[in-house]
């Protein structure tokens, strides 16, 4: 059985989310921290639980997302994974953060290694497979827990609503269709974790969403 753990960090609410099992191993998805209170709250809660994180998964490569890569390499020694077109499509961090005004620098922390649709991610007992649904960025990439029926969706799919498709490589016609072929088609007691905001089902959003 997964249990997720979510911090709600920086400037943008954006949602960190800390993934183990009863092995202990665990996954980090999208680390947002900015700030040391931020990052002492996630280590106090690995070091608390007793957690080895074994992977950093990136869902995307958008500033809120990876504010936080600098810090778990430094403290996890672990490089963030995500799909290659994420890394060829967007500017770099330290430009997205002048592009948003933010006057933060940032050390830009390279993919190691590359994720495509399909993967099987294992840590424990547990295990994550990744689904490619692009349009709110190039390679967006979406992680399913199919055991627990969990679904880590990024900014694709929020509750009541989609990720924003006029930054870098969006298209809402892509992003819409990938959601119908993708997630909509998964069971519908499926959680939505998304990286904003409250948790939904995928029966919810079948229901509920008014762009789909």
């Amino acid at each position: 059985m997964i249990t997720v753990q979510t911090f709600e960090v920086n400037f943008f609410m954006e949602n960190t989310y800390l993934l183990y099992d009863e092995t202990r191993e665990a996954v980090l998805i999208d680390c947002g921290c900015v700030t040391p209170e931020e990052e002492k709250r996630l280590s106090d809660f690995v070091a608390q639980e007793k957690l080895t994180i074994k992977r950093y998964l990136c869902t995307h490569l958008h500033l809120d997302h990876i504010l936080g890569n600098e810090y778990v390499y430094r403290t996890y020694g672990l490089s963030p994974e995500a799909h290659k077109t994420e890394t060829e499509g967007l500017p770099s961090p330290e430009q997205q953060a002048q592009l948003f005004g933010l006057p933060i620098t940032l050390k830009n922390v390279p993919v190691t290694n590359y994720l495509v649709g399909g993967d099987t991610i294992k840590f424990g007992h547990s295990e994550l497979t990744t689904l490619l649904v692009p349009g709110h960025s190039p390679g967006s990439l979406v992680f399913y827990n199919k055991e627990n029926g969990y679904l880590f969706t990024g900014d694709a799919l929020f509750a009541g609503s989609i990720g924003r498709t006029d930054l870098w490589g969006g298209n809402q016609e892509v992003l819409i269709t990938a959601i119908q072929e993708k997630l909509l088609s998964l069971p519908d007691e499926t959680i939505i974790y998304p990286g904003h905001g409250p948790t939904s089902t995928i029966f919810n959003e079948k229901m509920n969403n008014p762009f789909l």
